[in-house]
């Protein structure tokens, strides 16, 4: 089982270097494909890809914090996200069956 942390961002390395779990393996960007039954996905990732996690098997866990909309677009370091209460929370995602067009 592999713990997955996915971020382009230096300053969410650095948080989870030092507040989050242990990882086995960071990228910047996920290919779902390589994600397993058992796996751990951590990151911030947009809704339909956490959906593929989960529908692997997988456990997301969502890298979560209040940004205020001035500091929307800019590098937070570890300390900022800290700082916004950054925490990670299990989310499980699924698309809902859509019912065909009358």
């Amino acid at each position: 089982m592999t713990t997955w942390f996915v971020s382009r961002h230096p300053g969410a390395l650095q948080w989870m270097q030092q507040c989050g779990p242990a990882f086995d393996c960071h990228v910047p960007h996920l290919d779902t494909a390589q994600v397993q039954r058992g796996d751990t996905v951590i990151g911030t990732l947009p809704v339909n890809l956490a959906a593929q996690v989960c529908a692997r098997g997988a456990t997301y866990l969502h890298l979560v914090l209040e940004m205020p909309a001035q500091q929307r677009g800019q590098e937070l370091s570890a300390h900022d996200l800290q700082a916004l209460g950054a925490t990670l929370q299990p989310f499980h995602v699924q698309p809902l069956k859509t019912r065909p067009a009358p």
